[in-house]
């Protein structure tokens, strides 16, 4: 670590809980790059493909300066992604998409709720940390595009718009599901959360208000796709 590194991370729990938490954002990110890369290939026409294909590479460009990060922390960023290569691609096998369809909802929706539950995390970190966290988050612009799709796709099949509900609050409870099981096996997240001396933390009532802030930004994503949550 560097003169410059906050004095938060005096504390060995601290900069576990940090690695744990740069480490699984960034193997989310190689999973999203893989999954929206297979997805092209359901793509329906040149203009969609290219569209997907950019998403993944968006997606990608983030992973570099995460492991720079990890690098100057003192830690591997391979042996840091390690843990939560199993989870991750568990889940991502239990919610593979049929169609096209289903891979924008997933790449809208689910990638959505991931990323609201890092934000949360990120709000009680150091502020250099919240920083990163929060520009790797960034939406890389594809929502416009998958909206445009999803909704077209609705008014000229509006059967297509029940299925891809039910699809919606799937990715919903799995991605919870998903989150909670991860922070539960990672002894140095759930202590983030829990605080310390220098920084706040979540008792239980707060973090139900967490998971409340979570479902309603995913009920607005729904609604922006013109489903219903």
């Amino acid at each position: 670590m560097t003169a410059s590194t906050p004095v938060a991370f005096e504390d060995p729990q601290y900069r576990e809980a940090v690695i744990d938490l740069l480490g699984v954002i960034a193997y989310g990110e190689i999973s999203a790059f893989e999954r929206l890369a297979e997805d092209a290939k359901l793509a329906p026409t040149l203009e969609d493909k290219v569209a997907i294909v950019s998403m993944a590479t968006a997606e990608f460009a983030h992973v570099a300066r995460l492991n720079e990060r990890l690098t100057e922390l003192g830690a591997d960023p391979f042996e840091a992604m390690a843990p939560f290569r199993e989870p991750l691609d568990r889940f991502h096998e239990y919610t593979a998409p049929d169609d096209w369809y289903e891979g924008l909802i997933k790449a809208y929706v689910g990638d959505g709720l991931a990323n609201d539950f890092y934000r949360e995390i990120a709000a009680y970190l150091d502020p250099g940390t919240r920083d990163l966290i929060l520009a790797s988050l960034e939406e890389s612009g594809h929502a416009a595009f998958v909206v445009d799709r999803v909704r077209k796709a609705i008014a000229a099949d509006h059967r297509l718009g029940g299925r891809l509900a039910l699809w919606g609050r799937r990715l919903m409870g799995e991605a919870l599901t998903q989150a909670q099981r991860v922070t539960a096996d990672r002894d140095a997240l759930t202590a983030l959360l829990a605080g310390g001396v220098d920084r706040p933390g979540l008792d239980l009532a707060a973090i139900g208000r967490m998971f409340t802030r979570i479902t309603e930004r995913h009920a607005e994503r729904m609604a922006q796709l013109g489903l219903s949550s």
